[in-house]
């Protein structure tokens, strides 16, 4: 079977993780901060806090940013479920908006036009998180405008998206948002087995999304509430969570980083050569933006109207032969607990049409030109 994904691990990297097993620390050291400090520096933003997921920095950069019941958060239908059920772990309230039908992330033109019917009805979003779906990142510099105008703040999902840049910035520099949040699943750019970072430019969230992280536990004199009692002493300042990153991940992320650009580059050259083999299949290719440059998590192709019908029996054909497609993703609306929340959550027809026509190919680092044109050749069998 050709993966949709796979790491790709190097004897530098056993080696990293060998040597965290064998010094005094393996949960939490001084690792951890090593990673988050090469990981901001790459994306040069000031601050970056490690977790044990992505799932868990968007929770506690929601918190950081006062999300609580009563409030309400935004963001693509077109997504894995976290970057919606971090809105719900805080007690909001969670609504969608539109894909563009080009690039497939967060429409600026819906988000604007949902925002000025919002604004009538007094049902403004606190928060808004657009997905960087595939790598390619959202339309920043546009979403935060209408930010600025309609006051709510920004979550970038970016889980998968390091290595990408958008404008003149890399993204994961908060030029266009409040936090930006990464991945390092193992089918993602780079890994640490599992984790995620939080990158924000702001200290005060940096503080209180450490915080978080950690039980609501500090150490740290300067934001003690009440004298110290003892060398032994520490205060848990709010009620957080054990969302720490170990030391033996943050050993793989940071030897990971060394090679970050290469990973890119390669997915690069293959989503290219992608581009090139099926361009004459009428299959619908995810648009590039001259404002972003990807970093090619996945490559997803659209089977034109015509086929949508057989987009099961062309999914079902392709895993028969050994190809492990994918769909990313279903729209988060259509799964059974947000049916269960809200039995209408209104149109969204180009997120409808992207999941009755979408398929991931195979797209990693180190996938060979034959197994792509193995890829190629079953797919155009499939469409011509």
């Amino acid at each position: 079977m050709i993966p949709y994904g796979r790491q790709d691990i190097s004897e530098e990297d056993v080696d990293a993780v060998v040597q965290v097993l064998r010094s005094d620390f393996l949960t939490q050291g001084p690792c951890v901060p090593k990673f988050e400090a090469a990981v901001a520096e790459y994306c040069s933003v000031r601050h970056a806090v490690a977790v044990n997921s992505a799932t868990s920095a968007l929770h506690i950069a929601c918190l950081a940013l006062g999300l609580q019941q009563g409030d309400i958060l935004w963001t693509s239908p077109i997504t894995f479920v976290a970057s919606a059920n971090a809105g719900l772990y805080c007690g909001a309230e969670v609504d969608f908006v539109d894909i563009d039908p080009v690039t497939c992330n967060m429409s600026v033109s819906a988000l604007k036009i949902k925002l000025i019917q919002a604004a009538a009805e007094n049902r403004l979003p606190k928060i808004v998180v657009p997905v960087h779906l595939s790598g390619l990142s959202a339309d920043m510099a546009a979403i935060a405008a209408l930010g600025r105008e309609y006051g709510f703040r920004i979550i970038e999902d970016a889980s998968h998206a390091i290595g990408g840049t958008y404008g003149d910035h890399p993204v994961g520099s908060c030029q266009y948002s409040a936090i930006t949040v990464f991945s390092f699943h193992p089918v993602k750019i780079i890994t640490s087995g599992e984790g995620g970072m939080a990158l924000t430019n702001d200290a005060g969230l940096a503080h209180r999304m450490q915080l978080l992280r950690s039980h609501g536990i500090t150490r740290d004199e300067a934001f003690y509430e009440g004298p110290n009692e003892g060398p032994w002493y520490y205060q848990q300042l709010e009620l957080g969570f054990n969302y720490r990153m170990t030391d033996i991940c943050a050993a793989l992320g940071l030897s990971q980083m060394s090679r970050l650009d290469a990973f890119v580059t390669a997915r690069a050259r293959l989503a290219a050569r992608y581009d090139d083999l099926l361009q004459s299949t009428g299959l619908i290719l995810q648009g590039r933006s001259s404002a972003a440059s990807s970093a090619h998590h996945l490559y997803v192709v659209r089977l034109p109207p015509h086929l949508e019908a057989s987009h099961l029996s062309i999914f079902h054909a392709l895993r028969g032969a050994k190809i492990g497609v994918n769909l990313h993703y279903i729209p988060v609306y259509k799964h059974p607990h947000y049916r269960k929340l809200k039995s209408d959550w209104g149109v969204f027809p180009q997120s409808e049409s992207y999941y009755r026509s979408a398929i991931s190919l195979p797209l990693f680092a180190t996938l060979t030109m034959q197994d792509q044109d193995t890829v190629v050749a079953a797919l155009k069998r499939l469409v011509d």
